[in-house]
């Protein structure tokens, strides 16, 4: 179709390990690229690997960059492909190039380094501070992931053109599944038993260190394990040096899965008694959700992202409080989540919503 509207999304994150770029581009695309008004320009370092998360289609067109070298992405590669396919729309995630030839949509998923310095280094911060500002002052449309980070960016950028993309609960979540299936695998490939689970990457604004402390402090070893899952990022020096006093005895009950991909993920997940997401700060906070959705007990902290959800009212707590840390955990252990909790995530939190909203978006910028 010679009127199709042209975009290029930049897919350098995909080179990497998944994170919450990744899931994000994959999960609003993989719903927009459906829609044959639109011609799809996905380009990465590796075009194999996007075909293969995305799939094929009559209106995408796998690109591969020249350059891996960020700098020279930037300001060779993407302003070539730009002009190359005469783009109409080019979508980046925080860092828009510096010579512009078509209109820019930016994704700032969150700003925390503002509001939370203690957790970036000094020249992360100035320089961001900087960089994203920039960008989203340059791009047309402007998108973030939740109300709270819609907030701070609006505040702190002085600008009100922010739309919410929120990140959504994939539908392997809500599927049905035998618990007692489920478990019998785990105890296979993995040798757990009763544990529970905290999914996210290293860092300490993670907060793994206070979960750590409320596990051992109130003796929960003698019936559980405790499941950390995710990749190293920043060390927590808190938490090794906590983690160094315990016995061997209590320290077999702590396990760190790392390179876990999204199979191994759903099984891990359905077969714990507990999610607990203890995290100072987020942009949005998905793991959670796609706990209540695969109905596992869920519990998380109530502050930046997360405080945009207030179903999830009596599952919070001060990320900062072990006691009431503790509290919340012995109210919800064995809770389940309620039917209505679920359907409301169907609804709230969508991929197809979120790339009908970027769709409009991208449409009344035309």
């Amino acid at each position: 179709m010679s009127n199709q509207i042209k975009i290029l999304v930049d897919c350098h994150v995909f080179d990497g390990p998944f994170q919450g770029t990744t899931t994000y581009l994959k999960g609003i695309y993989s719903e927009f690229i459906l829609d044959k008004k639109f011609h799809f320009f996905l380009a990465s370092n590796n075009s194999q690997k996007l075909k293969t998360i995305f799939g094929k289609h009559e209106n995408a067109t796998y690109l591969e960059y020249k350059f891996s070298n960020k700098y020279l992405r930037l300001l060779f590669s993407i302003p070539l492909i730009i002009r190359k396919y005469k783009i109409d729309f080019a979508h980046f995630q925080y860092i828009v190039p510096p010579i512009k030839s078509c209109r820019y949509i930016v994704t700032i998923h969150d700003i925390l380094f503002m509001d939370f310095p203690q957790y970036f280094p000094l020249s992360y911060r100035i320089r961001n501070k900087f960089l994203f500002k920039w960008s989203a002052s340059r791009s047309d449309i402007v998108l973030s992931v939740s109300e709270f980070s819609k907030k701070r960016i609006e505040d702190c950028f002085k600008i009100n053109k922010v739309i919410v993309t929120p990140n959504a609960v994939d539908p392997i979540f809500f599927e049905n599944y035998n618990k007692s299936d489920v478990k019998k695998e785990v105890y296979n490939q993995y040798g757990l038993k009763d544990y529970w689970i905290y999914i996210s990457r290293w860092e300490p604004r993670k907060n793994h260190h206070s979960l750590l402390k409320v596990f051992v402090e109130n003796q929960y070893y003698e019936n559980y394990s405790l499941v950390f899952v995710g990749n190293y990022s920043i060390k927590n020096k808190e938490y090794c040096k906590y983690f160094e006093t315990l016995s061997e005895d209590v320290k077999s009950k702590i396990i760190s899965l790392t390179n876990i991909d999204s199979n191994e993920l759903v099984l891990l997940l359905r077969g714990a008694s507990l999610s607990v997401y203890p995290s100072f700060a987020e942009g949005f906070g998905i793991p959670p959700l796609e706990a209540l959705a695969a109905n596992i007990s869920s519990i998380c902290s109530n502050t930046t992202g997360m405080s945009d959800f207030n179903f999830m009212e009596s599952r919070r707590f001060q990320p900062n409080n072990l006691i009431q840390m503790k509290k919340c955990i012995d109210e919800n252990l064995k809770l389940k989540p309620e039917p209505a909790v679920v359907k409301h995530l169907k609804k709230a939190y969508s991929w197809k919503d979120s790339g009908l909203k970027l769709k409009t978006a991208i449409e009344n910028s035309a």
